[in-house]
């Protein structure tokens, strides 16, 4: 159900309220934010039995091909057609290789507020890809689709997905105390449940001025549907190769 933009409540206040996001791909100087597709699965399945990804996220584990085709293939999707957010893989603009992913969820369209968990995969962590990825879905987020705010939660010791939230100009809120559960590995090799904090991050319009004069840093952004997206890959360089989270914050 979406409302329409141009109707007026009996209190002559505009309803611009709707409860998908569309779908849709948004491009950086360095990467491509898309949909995840069939052909994804392999990488995805990859990406996901990562030590980091296991430690800080509640994800299976192993995370199973099984786990991942279900993902790529119906799950990420009916996160979008079922209004409760967008799963897009973050994937290198050249090569087409998974990079990473970004999840907006828990999204209250009346209040036009969500919250992004990412991941980044092993080989492309120290590149600023988290940054870059998380900074053009907020502007996307922000520019076209009037949200207001932009929440991220990040386990107390997580340093490096707290840094990606300082770099992108995150404001920290304060502390969810015993609010999350993380993995710590033990001798044998198996991984047990800790409790920790959580730490609560947000953004809002008003904090991208200074992030927008960073754009050399980034790369600008641009939004796609979804015809226009596949277009828009297919045109790549003849050379390029072809390549339920929960909480995915790591690098």
């Amino acid at each position: 159900m979406a409302y329409d933009p141009h109707k007026r409540s009996a209190s002559g206040m505009e309803l611009r309220m709707t409860t998908t996001f569309p779908d849709v791909t948004i491009s950086t100087d360095r990467l491509v934010l898309r949909p995840f597709e069939e052909e994804d699965v392999t990488a995805l399945a990859e990406m996901m039995n990562d030590e980091q990804v296991t430690a800080w996220t509640p994800v299976p584990h192993p995370y199973t091909r099984a786990h991942a085709h279900a993902w790529a293939t119906s799950g990420s999707h009916a996160e979008r057609t079922a209004g409760r957010g967008l799963v897009l893989a973050v994937t290198e603009f050249l090569t087409h290789r998974l990079v990473g992913a970004v999840h907006l969820r828990d999204t209250d369209w009346r209040t036009r507020t969500t919250e992004i968990r990412y991941v980044t995969a092993p080989w492309a962590r120290g590149e600023g890809y988290a940054s870059e990825s998380v900074l053009a879905v907020a502007r996307w987020l922000f520019r076209e689709q009037q949200f207001e705010r932009l929440e991220l939660r990040t386990a107390a010791d997580n340093t490096a997905s707290q840094q990606v939230a300082q770099k992108i100009g995150c404001i920290s809120e304060g502390v969810l105390r015993n609010a999350w559960t993380v993995r710590t590995q033990d001798a044998d090799g198996s991984w047990s449940d800790t409790r920790t904090d959580l730490i609560v991050w947000s953004l809002v319009p008003e904090d991208l001025d200074d992030a927008d004069a960073d754009d050399e840093a980034y790369g600008a952004y641009d939004a796609y549907d979804n015809g226009q997206a596949r277009d828009a890959r297919t045109a790549r360089p003849a050379h390029a190769v072809a390549a339920d989270w929960n909480r995915p914050v790591t690098r």
